[in-house]
């Protein structure tokens, strides 16, 4: 009884210990990639943590996204507009996360922000939570909840796509 009890005991120290690891690995690798200079980083990063049947949901819609390949879908949809926000529009984006406590082997939890400040000067902030459940090193499970936004959405005035916006016409003027 003893015996089976000790190795629960270090299978659980174990998952928990490897949970945590990829834990600060993942979000390390979020927080450090930058969206204006590639929105391809973010899709590495999914592809190196997530597993091949990933789940994800969120509190604010109902059922469950399944498969990698549906989930790179939607990611890609949300990177894109990022991205080209960022490198051409001028809005700086960043991104901060902080662990939280949890009690479960296997499972993670963090707490994310993003802020957008546009070119004018408005900015919007958006913040979530994460449950992430992980198995040999993979994430097979992830809940999004409680999120928030703080400010507006950021409208075609807060971006600042310089001389792409001027009409030919008066660039025109201008070589004359």
């Amino acid at each position: 009884m003893s015996i089976q009890s000790s190795f629960l005991a270090d299978h659980d120290d174990n998952l928990f210990a490897s949970s945590r690891a990829g834990e600060r690995a993942l979000n390390r690798a979020i927080v450090t990639a930058e969206i204006s200079r590639s929105f391809e980083q973010y899709l590495e990063i999914f592809k190196r943590f997530y597993a091949e049947d990933i789940e994800v949901s969120s509190a604010t819609s109902t059922g469950q996204i399944r498969g990698k390949a549906r989930v790179s879908s939607l990611l890609y949809d949300f990177l894109v507009p990022l991205h080209i926000m960022a490198e051409i529009g001028g809005v700086s984006i960043s991104i901060r996360q902080i662990t939280m406590p949890v009690d479960a082997a296997g499972e993670t939890h963090s707490a994310w922000t993003l802020d957008l400040v546009g070119g004018s000067g408005r900015s919007c902030t958006l913040s979530w939570r994460t449950l992430r459940r992980w198995k040999d090193s993979l994430v097979v499970y992830e809940h999004h909840y409680d999120e928030q936004q703080s400010g507006g959405p950021l409208t075609e005035d807060d971006l600042r796509f310089g001389d792409a916006l001027m009409p030919i016409s008066q660039h025109a003027r201008g070589l004359a």
